[in-house]
């Protein structure tokens, strides 16, 4: 028996280079990382983290996992062959991360942006996550903060991935509060305050 993998099913393979061959935000560094062996068959994994600013004082940072998933029998929960899981987190200014309406206007840009950059899916759901913190004691010093978590699932219709992955870069930046790279969205105020 051989050491090395099967080779995947050629539409996985059309999903990955379309996969590598998306363009996300310049802001991002991105990178392919391991993906869970347990969840399918076939997976690939990217990681991004907004790189700071060359020349600004306080970097408005955001973080983010992207997992694509193949199942070539279609699990029932998907509504398809494919799935992506992704993850974004950046820090609020304090008074934002009480807004009422954060969660709402955080998942709208997700689906705005991959509805803008033509990405074809279905059964989107997910969570959004406002943590509000204070520090006592040792960590006091550090005052109050805020920080926003998007957690979210869909099921893309195509091989056609670089779409989903540049709206999901495009979200991390809006989610760090970077102005947006599409046309009708508006950005969270970008101005941070760093704890500590």
């Amino acid at each position: 028996m051989s050491d090395s993998a099967p080779p995947p099913p050629p539409e996985f393979a059309a999903a990955l280079e379309s996969l590598r061959a998306a363009t996300p935000r310049s802001e991002l560094r991105v990178s392919e990382i391991s993906a869970p062996a347990s969840l399918a068959p076939w997976s690939v994994a990217l990681a991004a983290d907004l790189a700071p600013g060359r020349h600004a004082e306080d970097s408005d940072l955001g973080t983010g996992r992207f997992i694509l998933l193949y199942d070539p029998d279609e699990p029932e929960p998907w509504g398809g062959r494919f799935r992506v899981v992704c993850f974004a987190q950046a820090p609020l200014e304090t008074d934002i991360g009480i807004d009422p309406f954060l969660a709402d206007v955080a998942w709208s840009w997700l689906t705005d942006a991959l509805d803008s950059h033509g990405a074809a899916y279905v059964a989107a759901s997910g969570t959004v996550t406002k943590i509000l913190s204070t520090g006592y004691g040792e960590l006091a010093r550090q005052g109050d903060g805020a920080e926003l978590e998007l957690r979210a699932s869909w099921t893309p219709l195509d091989a056609a991935i670089a779409p989903h992955v540049e709206g999901w870069s495009e979200l991390l930046c809006m989610l760090a509060g970077l102005p947006p790279g599409s046309e009708g969205v508006t950005a969270l105020p970008t101005r941070r305050r760093r704890r500590g």
